[in-house]
């Protein structure tokens, strides 16, 4: 049985990807320098967040995941990232491939809030290999990836940001009912708000008793935040 060993070497965004995505540099090594036709690999991304220590601003955008701080020894568990397949080329004794995985920024999904809510640091995360090995020096043989087979990455937090930044600069994004989006409207209609920004901040101001920033603050502040996405993508 061909013999498969498995190492991420580190994280990067892609640059150049239509949505977010992330690139799992990994290194596959054959025993023996076999020679190996084709790989049919299934890649499971954990996160394990017992394996980091945390800011307090952080514990505390992290409490609505893993409840409150002295309840972490019992909650803190692992989070299901991502799952992704690729198809790994023919190579005789080590090969490099790069594993594209498409990021949700949705944060009703757990690995987006936890994500949203690192400032600094790495994220420890566990790969979990399985699939189909095509080998042999004369023909070839079938056999499964051994279950046992991982990898551990510390991805830096800063990774994710760049990500993010590329594809919503300065944004967030959020999903609402199609109700609540419907009343949105609406009350943005009534009060002739001129952007969903001013809607909300408006909302937020007469939750908190204060009244909302000028049109004109929320325009600087608009073209403010905009030279600066501009100044750190440029190429």
């Amino acid at each position: 049985m061909t013999q498969l060993s498995f190492e991420c070497t580190g994280v990067r965004a892609d640059r150049y990807a239509a949505a977010p995505t992330l690139l799992f540099r990994l290194r596959l090594t054959a025993a023996e320098a076999t020679r190996v036709h084709a790989v049919a690999l299934r890649c499971q991304i954990r996160i394990e967040p017992a394996r980091r220590g945390y800011r307090t601003d952080e514990a505390e955008a992290l409490s609505d995941l893993f409840g409150e701080r002295s309840r972490w020894g019992s909650t803190l568990h692992p989070l299901q990232f991502a799952q992704v397949s690729q198809v790994v080329p023919g190579f005789t004794g080590e090969t490099e491939v790069d594993l594209a995985v498409p990021c949700s920024y949705d944060l009703e999904v757990a690995a987006g809030r936890y994500f949203r809510a690192l400032r600094e640091g790495e994220v420890p995360l566990l790969l979990l290999f399985s699939g189909t090995v095509f080998a042999g020096a004369g023909g070839f043989q079938v056999q499964p990836v051994s279950w046992d087979k991982e990898a551990a990455v510390r991805m830096p937090v800063a990774v994710w940001q760049e990500m993010t930044e590329a594809h919503f600069p300065g944004c967030g994004w959020l999903r609402l009912p199609r109700e609540t989006l419907d009343a949105l409207l609406a009350y943005r209609s009534r009060h002739a708000l001129p952007s969903w920004q001013a809607a909300v901040e408006s909302l937020l101001a007469s939750a908190g008793g204060t009244e909302p920033p000028a049109p004109e603050a929320r325009l600087l502040r608009g073209a403010a935040r905009a030279r600066t996405v501009g100044e750190r993508t440029a190429p």
